[in-house]
């Protein structure tokens, strides 16, 4: 039986994902440049959104500053590739991303081992703004400027080079990475690992009475994570070709938590539906100065009211509650 549910949430994970990439992939021939642009955009956002749910929605850790590592990603992409243009940016990318679970794991190891809950969310929040402030500070990143000239890297591949700076190569590329990224959070909370992250998320207590290293496996969760996010943070870096301070700060934080409240916990794909339902209602808007905000916020407060469970939570139980419906009509018997 568990076998069977496994495979149906594989195929049913699988064709979601093969939807979304087809649709990414055509946009460039069906529309203009500023919805490729948004679109590219959103693919960083769903990644960032994966990774922060790994964490929830796993182990039950609550980020407040998980911006700082997507802003640490893309600061460190951008000023290395300045410093060493000569390195290949797959090169690059590693790095980045083994950065960012480096400084998670630092942080983690001091936070974890004293503090959980509402305590770490905290500090996370912290961390967020200290992040901030320095990049504000420090003139080799630009300051409150922001950091400039962020060119697309050549992409070497042994037989041949391609310049992502060309067309809209780069914006393959980096569908090709989010793709790959998104899997591999899959595949961390579909396999063994994601197996007890799960049953820490559930009851912390009776995993560890069964001799599962509960901060161990947190810990774990949170470099993935954030590794994850600095590597999205890269792929911005020369996608926006500009950052600013602004990425690293609280309200860029919000993001994450908002898409998985919005499109669901307990579902993987339920981070990416956020996103795209507040890409969506952003772009839409986007000429409604001084009252986007406002409509985006009262639309997002109406969702999150009526589907507590997010928006695939509230489609599971209508589908739930329509079998049920038929079963019944089905069996008129058991209704007396």
């Amino acid at each position: 039986m568990t076998s069977q549910a496994s495979n149906s949430t594989w195929k049913r994970d699988a064709a979601i994902a093969s939807i979304i990439l087809v649709v990414l992939v055509s946009l460039p021939f069906a529309t203009n440049k500023g919805i490729v642009f948004v679109a590219g955009t959103l693919a960083l956002h769903i990644v960032f959104g994966l990774s922060w749910n790994l964490m929830f929605g796993q182990t039950g850790l609550v980020s407040f500053g998980h911006a700082s590592f997507f802003a640490i990603g893309g600061y460190a992409f951008a000023w290395a590739s300045k410093i060493a243009p000569g390195l290949h940016p797959l090169l690059l990318f590693a790095g980045v991303g083994l950065l960012g679970s480096f400084v998670a794991l630092i942080v983690g190891i001091l936070a974890l081992r004293r503090s959980i809950g509402v305590y770490f969310a905290i500090l996370t929040l912290a961390l967020s703004q200290i992040v901030y402030l320095l990049l504000s500070y420090i003139p080799a990143l630009g300051r409150e400027d922001g950091f400039t000239g962020i060119r697309r890297p050549h992409l070497s591949l042994g037989f041949t080079t391609i310049d992502l700076a060309s067309g809209n190569n780069y914006y393959y590329f980096m569908i090709v990475m989010c793709t790959l990224l998104a899997i591999g959070l899959w595949w961390v909370m579909h396999g063994r690992m994601g197996r007890v992250f799960k049953s820490i998320q559930q009851d912390a207590e009776r995993a560890a009475f069964l001799g599962i290293d509960v901060q161990a496996y947190r810990l774990r969760s949170f470099a993935i994570a954030s590794g994850t996010t600095a590597i999205a943070g890269a792929l911005y870096a020369p996608w926006l070709q500009l950052l600013t301070p602004e990425i690293a700060h609280w309200t860029f934080s919000a993001r994450p938590i908002l898409y998985t409240l919005l499109g669901g916990v307990q579902s993987f794909w339920g981070p990416a539906v956020g996103a795209f339902v507040f890409a969506v209602l952003e772009y839409g808007t986007r000429t409604l100065h001084g009252l986007s905000e406002i409509i985006i916020g009262s639309i997002l407060l109406v969702v999150v009211l009526a589907f507590p469970g997010g928006l695939l939570g509230g489609l599971s139980r209508l589908r739930t509650r329509m079998t049920r419906k038929t079963a019944v009509a089905a069996r008129p018997e058991i209704v007396r």
